[in-house]
Formats: C-alpha cells, structure tokens, sequence
C-alpha cells in the first residue's frame, strides 16, 4: 500500500510539475513575441489569461506543504506565494491604469524564468528521480538576479497602483456599515509595502542558504 500511494504521488507532482512548466513557458513565449512586436505596453494583455492560471494554481504547493506531499516549509511557501497573488489580482487584475508600465514586463520575464526552471527541476526529480547538474545550478543560481528584478517590479507595481486604489476606494469599506467594520484598501497596501523591507532580505538570505546546501550535496554525490 505504501509503494501504491508513493507512487501515486510521485506521478500527480510530476503532473502538477509539467503542467505549470508549460504554463510559464507560455506567459515567457508571449511576453517575448508581444515586447518584439509592439513594445511593452500591451504585454500584460498577451500574458494575462496564463499568468493568472500559473500564477493561482501554485496555491496547491501550499497544500503540497501542509500535508506533506513536498519537504518545502510552508513559511517560506506561503509568503512567496501570497505576494504573488496579491500583484497578480490585488494589482495587476485589480488596477488596470498600471498594466501598460515596463514593470510588467520585467515582472513577468523574472518570474516565468524563474518558475520555468524551477518546475523543469522538480518535474525531472519526480518523474526520472533525477535533475541534470545544469539544471540543478539554474534552479538555486538564477535567483541571485531574478529575485531582485521581480522583487523590485512587485514593489514598484504595488507603488504605482497606490494613486488608483486611493482615488477609487476600490476593496474598501467606510463607516458607518451595517459591520461596524472599517477597512481600507489602500493603507493595506502601504502596509504590503513596509513587510517588504525586512521580507524580502529575509527571503533572500533563505534561498542563499538552501543554495548552499543544495550545490554543496551536488558536488558530494
């Protein structure tokens, strides 16, 4: 029974793995076609549709954590994906005035590579037991400048839409309600922004430790 669940396992992450790849190679695909094509300003509108499926789907992988599928510890699962939704929904989807700014573009280059590799890696592992050792350094290197580029876009976005969510009163609710609740989006927002700071350092430090890790076992084996 053990032998039938492990590798019933291994067989729906390989699934979840390539399925998200190829998500990720479609938003890089049109990004790329629509950037040569007509510039930056309609990028959003090329990737929209398979960034929102890619970008959502990856809240199984807190799930995956949760209840063990995968070794990843859901606190550096969930904060990763969570700032990730809320610029893909709480600004990118939300706030359509920033769509057409360059930080799109190098939000969505930064990311798609970054989880093209990673999902090729984590496909290969679960589906042949294995990752090339190129693959294996892509997946705990290129973060050294993706994280910046895509951390820095995320910000910047969260930034521009500020104006927007501050003009619109879009997600917030004013007193007096029926509640006798108050909430207001873009004071949310400014606080999104100030978890940054330390978040993001944070975050980094993370990765370079798992990277050392990772590539240290590599060059034992």
């Amino acid at each position: 029974m053990a032998g039938f669940l492990s590798t019933l396992r291994r067989l729906y992450l390989t699934i979840y793995n390539w399925t998200l790849f190829f998500g990720w190679v479609q938003v890089f695909y049109f990004s790329i076609k629509q950037l040569k094509e007509s510039g930056h300003q309609q990028v959003y509108n090329a990737v929209e549709r398979p960034l929102q499926f890619a970008q959502t789907a990856a809240v199984l992988e807190i799930l995956h954590g949760l209840v063990g599928l995968v070794r990843s510890p859901v606190t550096a699962t969930l904060p990763q994906i969570g700032s990730r939704l809320y610029v893909t929904w709480g600004i990118l989807w939300s706030f359509p005035e920033v769509r057409n700014h360059i930080l799109v573009t190098s939000l969505v280059i930064s990311w798609s590579i970054t989880e093209i590799i990673r999902y090729a890696f984590y496909g290969m592992k679960e589906a042949f037991g294995f990752a090339p050792s190129w693959l294996l350094w892509l997946r705990y290197s290129t973060f050294l400048l993706l994280y910046a580029t895509g951390i820095s876009s995320e910000v910047g976005l969260i930034y521009l839409a500020l104006p927007y969510m501050k003009e619109s009163g879009k997600y917030s609710f004013r007193m007096p309600n029926k509640w006798n609740f108050s909430f207001d989006y873009f004071y949310a927002a400014i606080l999104v922004l100030a978890i940054y700071a330390p978040g993001s350092p944070h975050m980094y430090r993370y990765m370079l430790v798992q990277r050392s890790k990772a590539l240290s076992k590599s060059k034992k084996e």
